[in-house]
């Protein structure tokens, strides 16, 4: 009897809080941007739907290393989850530079029908191969172009203007595309180099220009709209399957209901968001946007091939 009641009081502390398994989550950017409001919801409520058994704790600023760093780390297990922009997935998964095609979502409602429908969960399913379990798709959002040097309202307004893009092949021809200087580089790196106005501009959505205090460097933003950039909640493969099958479901509704916070948050804020920018000083312009869409034409057809025509064309007929 005595070793039965053991073994009881043994199972019962290792289902207590005091056994808890601890998920170190990730991200880059700082306690200000809304992807550490996604965090912060996610940790919340995985601790709150597991009991206090899974604890999540939050490195922001890129502590653990940068995008690319954090996803091969989350392969090795030594990272166990991460909020990541979609582009840098691309070197591993080049079906996921698809969603980077410039202007290929029409407003949010499309990207969030893309993404949380099959085609979205098809991208999922291609992350296991790599080592990791996407949960939920959050965002970076629309992304919109800014510069210290003058406002661009056409093509031909940014020849030779220097601008940081994320590591990511589609960003990169796109912007050639459209006669920038295409400088692709770390987000930690861009930081310094506009400051330091190596670089002339940059491209985000505007929840990383206020949370990032950009308008202190650069005075010029245009409204392009040109790419919407999904942001998935990921865990490592490793992570998830320490797991139990009732510890997942609690994180994947987690994680879905932090990324639906953060969604709802970004929608709300945009015009408080924009008037803040005007406030500080930037010249905000909302160009005539067919002439940017013409001269991405050939980004298309150099990667249906890659990416999948008919991936493609699926995206574009989501209604």
């Amino acid at each position: 009897m005595k070793r039965i009641a053991t073994a009881l009081i043994v199972l019962a502390l290792l289902a207590s809080p005091l056994f808890a398994i601890d998920i170190k989550l990730a991200h880059v950017v700082n306690e200000q941007d809304s992807f550490h409001l996604a965090a912060t919801q996610f940790k919340e409520r995985v601790e709150k739907y597991t009991n206090g058994q899974v604890k999540v704790t939050l490195y922001p600023n890129a502590v653990l290393g940068d995008e690319r760093t954090l996803l091969e780390r989350m392969k090795m297990g030594i990272v166990d989850a991460g909020i990541i922009t979609a582009g840098p997935i691309i070197n591993f998964l080049p079906r996921f530079g698809a969603m980077d095609l410039p202007f290929l979502f029409r407003d949010p409602e499309h990207a969030y029908k893309v993404l949380d429908g099959p085609l979205g969960q098809s991208l999922f399913d291609e992350m296991e191969s790599q080592g990791w379990k996407g949960l939920a798709w959050a965002e970076r959002g629309f992304r919109n172009l800014t510069n210290s040097k003058k406002p661009v309202r056409s093509p031909a307004d940014l020849k030779g203007l220097k601008i940081r893009l994320m590591q990511n092949p589609v960003y990169v021809d796109s912007f050639k595309a459209l006669g920038a200087n295409a400088v692709p580089m770390a987000w930690t790196e861009a930081l310094t180099a506009l400051q330091q106005k190596t670089i002339d501009g940059q491209e985000n959505p505007l929840n990383v220009i206020v949370s990032f205090k950009l308008y202190e460097s650069q005075k010029y933003m245009s409204i392009t709209r040109h790419a919407y950039a999904p942001a998935p909640i990921i865990m490592s493969l490793k992570t998830w399957n320490k797991l139990n099958a009732t510890q997942q479901a609690a994180v994947v509704r987690a994680a879905k209901e932090a990324a639906q916070f953060e969604r709802d948050f970004n929608n709300s804020s945009e015009a408080k968001w924009m008037q803040e920018l005007k406030d500080k000083g930037m010249v905000i312009d909302t160009p005539n946007l067919q002439p940017f869409l013409d001269a991405v034409k050939p980004v298309y057809d150099s990667y249906s091939a890659k990416f999948g025509k008919d991936f493609i064309d699926a995206i574009l007929a989501t209604k």
